[in-house]
């Protein structure tokens, strides 16, 4: 008995989604995506830099995914700030419309990834924390104050540390030594 087999062309239409493994960015506008902050500093008689408190801000630009726009201003985001996502998919610090093509894009601070910057990372890259993006990608980070840090040898804490200049300075009376961070500088890296 011989049995004909049919080829059949594509009779539904495939939809268009983007490959994952294809590392293209339109995968990335309309997923979430994991980003983290690399800091980096000189340390002097100073260790356990961090934010300071769920208020902390973190100071951001960002960049829509959809159109490329970039807006002017600084935007921050905080753990205490949750917003709910459309639809009713969950929260994020931050949701936005993006003012030139309204698409509505989402960020969000995960609390448990925020890692202080110790002595032993002195002058490397270091991931401080870690931002879910749906549609938006961090560019560019300020530090400012809300930072937190503690003398190396004493434990003296330091809880008012402003990064706005990029370096800061203070003097540890338990050490009769000055501290200070300097060379503050960052990056963003795909988690």
């Amino acid at each position: 008995m011989m049995v004909k087999v049919h080829s059949y062309s594509n009779a539904w239409p495939k939809r268009a989604v983007p490959e994952r493994s294809t590392g293209s960015d339109t995968w990335e506008r309309f997923n979430m995506v994991k980003f983290g902050l690399q800091f980096k500093a000189t340390l002097e008689n100073v260790t356990n830099v961090r934010p300071l408190g769920d208020d902390f801000r973190w100071f951001l630009k960002l960049k829509c995914g959809n159109c490329g726009e970039i807006p002017e201003k600084w935007q921050y985001v905080t753990l205490v700030e949750s917003v709910p996502l459309k639809g009713g998919r969950g929260s994020a610090s931050m949701v936005q419309k993006c003012k030139l093509c309204a698409r509505e894009n989402s960020i969000d601070i995960l609390g448990d990834t925020i890692t202080p910057y110790n002595t032993e990372d002195n002058e490397r890259f270091k991931t401080m924390v870690q931002f879910e993006c749906r549609g938006l990608e961090p560019i560019d980070f300020q530090p400012q104050t809300g930072f937190a840090a503690q003398g190396a040898e004493t434990g003296t804490p330091f809880p008012e540390v402003n990064l706005l200049e990029k370096d800061w300075t203070d003097y540890d009376e338990k050490a009769k030594e000055s501290v200070g961070i300097y060379e503050v500088t960052h990056k963003f890296i795909k988690c």
